[in-house]
C-alpha cells in the first residue's frame, strides 16, 4: 500500500543522512517516478525533504527537522518501548504501529540489544485472563468515535441490575485498577457519566457528531472518601482464600491464628459491594468483629440458605 511506503520512507530518512532515488526503487520494488511522486506527497504532508543533485546526491530530510538520536537515553527508549507496546496489546492501530516503528528508528545498531533487554524488564498485559472478550472490540469501537467524534449508543446496566438503553458522546478511556471504563456526556442522564466497559452491551457508533462541550474530568481517586468512610473490621480466613484477601489489605495487617486460619484487619465500607465481597469468600470466611457487621452478615447468609430452603428439588 503508498501509505506504508510512505511511511517507511519516512523512517529511512530519518535514519539516513542521504539515500538516492534509485536505492529507494530497488528497496520497495516500484521506479524511481513512483519514488520521486513519494517524496513530493511527503514535502506536501509538511515534511522538509531536499534533493541533492550530481555525484553522491540523493534525498535527505532537512537537518534542523531531524531529532538527534542521541537525546534520548537507553532509558527514554526503553520506557517509550514498553509503554507503547503494553497500549498495543488491548488497543491496536496503524498509528501505534507507526509510534513504535518510529521509536525504534531512533535506536542506535550498537545500543539495540541492550534497549531490548531494558525493553523486556517489565511486561504489562492488559488484556483479560477470561470474561468478556467484547473488551478489546468496545475499546477500538470507543476510540474510533472518540477521533471522529461520533456518539455512541449502547445498552447498559446499572448497579442495581436495571437495563436502559443510551446515546452518549464520548470523551475519554479510562482504566482504573483491572476494568476499562469510559468517560462521556449522557444524553438520557443530561449529564457526564462514567461507563463500566463490563456493563455495556450492543455498542455501536452512531452517524451522528457532537459538538465537544465544556469538559469534566471523571472522580476517579477516592483517598479522601476512602479515609471518612472506611473502617476497619475483623475477619478470620482460611489459609486457602489468602492469596485473594491480599488483594484488598496488606502483610501488616495479618495476624496467624491457628495452622489453617488467620486474623485480618479488613478495610471495609458498609455498602452491597463490600458485604458481598465477604459473601464471595463462602466458609472460608468468618467475621468476629464488629456485633453489627457480624448480625448483617448472618441476615445476609440465611436469606441465602432460604431461597435454597424454599425449593425441595
Amino acid at each position: 500500500m503508498k501509505i506504508d511506503r510512505l511511511v517507511s520512507i519516512i523512517l529511512i530518512l530519518l535514519d539516513k543522512k542521504r539515500i538516492g532515488a534509485q536505492e529507494l526503487a530497488d528497496i520497495f520494488e516500484v521506479s524511481p517516478r513512483t519514488i520521486y511522486r513519494d517524496i513530493d506527497t511527503i514535502n506536501m504532508a509538511g515534511i522538509p525533504v531536499c534533493s541533492i543533485p550530481g555525484v553522491g546526491g540523493g534525498f535527505e530530510i532537512m537537518q534542523n527537522y531531524k531529532i538527534d538520536k542521541n537525546v534520548f537515553t537507553t532509558t527514554d527508549l526503553s520506557a517509550i518501548l514498553m509503554g507503547l507496546s503494553s497500549i498495543s496489546n488491548m488497543i491496536r492501530g496503524d498509528e501505534l504501529v507507526n509510534a513504535l516503528a518510529k521509536v525504534k528508528s531512533f535506536i542506535p545498531a550498537d545500543r539495540a540489544r541492550d534497549i531490548e533487554l531494558k525493553a523486556n524488564q517489565i511486561y504489562i498485559d492488559l488484556s483479560p485472563w477470561t470474561g468478556n472478550r467484547n473488551i478489546q472490540v468496545y475499546l477500538e469501537t470507543i476510540k474510533t468515535a472518540l477521533q471522529e467524534r461520533k456518539l455512541l449508543s449502547f445498552e447498559y446496566v446499572d448497579r442495581f441490575g436495571k437495563i436502559t438503553t443510551r446515546k452518549a458522546e464520548p470523551y475519554q478511556l479510562v482504566l482504573k485498577g483491572s476494568h476499562w471504563y469510559w468517560h462521556g456526556y449522557c444524553h438520557k442522564r443530561n449529564d457526564f457519566r462514567l461507563f463500566k466497559l463490563l456493563r455495556m452491551s450492543n455498542l455501536q457508533i452512531t452517524k451522528d457528531s457532537f459538538t465537544p462541550r465544556d469538559y469534566k474530568k471523571p472522580q476517579i481517586e477516592f483517598d479522601d472518601i476512602l479515609d471518612y468512610m472506611q473502617t476497619t473490621i475483623k475477619i478470620r480466613f482460611h489459609t486457602s482464600v489468602m492469596e485473594r484477601v491480599f488483594d484488598f489489605c496488606t502483610h501488616e495487617n495479618v495476624l496467624k491464628d491457628d495452622d489453617e486460619h488467620y486474623i485480618v484487619n479488613f478495610p471495609f465500607i458498609e455498602n452491597e459491594y463490600y458485604y458481598n465481597i465477604l459473601l464471595s469468600f463462602g466458609e472460608k470466611c468468618e467475621c468476629l468483629e464488629p456485633l453489627r457487621i457480624r448480625t448483617e452478615m448472618k441476615r445476609r447468609i440465611h436469606e441465602i440458605a432460604a431461597i435454597y430452603e424454599s425449593r425441595k428439588n
